[in-house]
């Protein structure tokens, strides 16, 4: 079919991608090399290396990206407080390059001519892909077999599996497939099935994560997140790793019903698509992240990060992460965090996530003298503020004279 001789795919042991490998060595004829990506799904990972040594793969990566993943990844993205189209975090997105970046690592270590991934060609995570690797490796082959093969159902994925006498261990829900579901240590999404009508209500079953808001403790629960150049550190004054962190944030989160959405939102490739979310931790880490900045960043330089944050959130979802423009971003959003040192308390009750306190000591920009209500002994003239008032209204005072005329 090709001159391909070895690929590298983006392997989980799944349905699609079980089927992508059977599928890439009888179309393409060729060796397959399998990645497993470990980003904190919370599954066992070890039945993928079996699934790939029954099919003949002699090379087999599993590979613990935790910690690279929350700290090069998940943390520069909410320096910018990122948020797509007013809700939607990220957590799908933000895993694509890594993931994109380590096939091509593999790809290079393993000599193969061309990598793989079980992206539809309905989704934007053939996109994210991608892009991903072409930044990386101009010269690489990709293919994307649901844009080449006729298996366009779950039904004829299970015939084929079936037929081929490839393991698959589904979760089936009375009424129809399940989920299409994806996990890493920022979120848990939800698609298909019931979802793909959006006047329907998730069903409660369907979460994984978090507790239902109502069935949440009834006592509020304190934390204290402390932040250094833009990122959490230390929780109750333990110090974490990052993907300890946010693996912690997730359990506290979840515990209190926090960072559950219900999303119908615009994809790459231009239809509209519902999907559930659950972050947890991201939720509490955004929510605490501007709280720190409200005190520590200047007022312009906080609005320019505002200005620019939809820009910066519309490259991550779309795969641009390792494109220049977001680099250049980043880089700019990361000079701005070199103020932003301190803690933050917040309150965590039935689904909430409350500030309740903030404080730095090196480089809170919150004047008591000025700020207060009380007699501030000079520390701010108020007569200032009239002609501040009368050159701010001067066009606007000249435009309503011409209308009276």
């Amino acid at each position: 079919m090709s001159d391909v001789k070895k690929v590298v795919l983006a392997y989980s042991g799944g349905l699609d991608t079980s089927v992508i490998l059977k599928w890439l060595q009888d179309e393409y004829k060729c060796e397959v090399v399998t990645f497993t990506a470990d980003i904190g799904q919370g599954e066992e990972l070890e039945p993928a290396r079996e699934k790939a040594k029954k099919f003949g793969v002699k090379e087999i990566f599993i590979d613990d990206l935790r910690e690279e993943f929350v700290r090069d990844f998940v943390f520069p993205m909410f320096r910018a407080n990122t948020i797509y189209e007013g809700e939607y975090l990220l957590g799908t997105s933000i895993a694509r390059p890594l993931i994109a970046k380590r096939l091509i690592e593999i790809a290079k270590m393993t000599g193969a001519d061309a990598i793989s991934h079980g992206a539809t060609g309905k989704g934007n995570d053939q996109v994210r892909f991608e892009l991903g690797a072409y930044a990386l490796n101009p010269e690489i082959k990709i293919i994307a077999p649901w844009r080449e093969w006729d298996l366009l159902s779950r039904e004829k994925l299970l015939a084929y599996a079936e037929k081929n006498g490839i393991p698959v261990e589904m979760k089936h829900k009375a009424g129809g497939s399940p989920y299409s579901m994806d996990a890493n240590l920022l979120h848990i999404s939800y698609e298909g099935r019931h979802l793909e009508d959006p006047a329907a209500e998730p069903e409660e079953d369907m979460w994984r994560w978090t507790v239902s808001p109502e069935k949440a403790p009834d006592a509020p629960e304190y934390i204290e997140l402390e932040y250094e150049n833009g990122d959490p550190v230390a929780l109750n004054g333990k110090r974490l790793s990052p993907a300890t962190m946010l693996a912690e944030l997730n359990r506290l989160g979840g515990k209190h019903g926090i960072g559950r959405l219900d999303l119908v939102e615009n994809r790459y490739v231009g239809m509209k698509s519902r999907g559930c979310y659950e972050t947890p931790g991201g939720t509490i880490m955004l929510r605490a992240h501007r709280a720190i900045e409200s005190i520590t960043l200047d007022r312009e330089v906080a609005h320019l990060k505002d200005d620019l944050m939809p820009r910066y959130a519309s490259l991550i979802y779309n795969g641009y992460w390792w494109a220049p423009e977001r680099v250049a971003l980043q880089t700019l959003i990361d000079h701005t965090q070199s103020t932003v040192n301190g803690w933050v308390r917040v309150k965590l009750y039935k689904g909430n996530v409350i500030v309740v306190g903030r404080d730095s000591k090196t480089d809170s920009l919150f004047d008591p003298t000025i700020a207060t209500f009380e007699d501030d002994k000079g520390a701010y003239n108020q007569a200032d503020a009239g002609g501040f008032i009368k050159l701010n209204a001067l066009r606007m005072r000249i435009a309503a004279k011409r209308k009276h005329r």
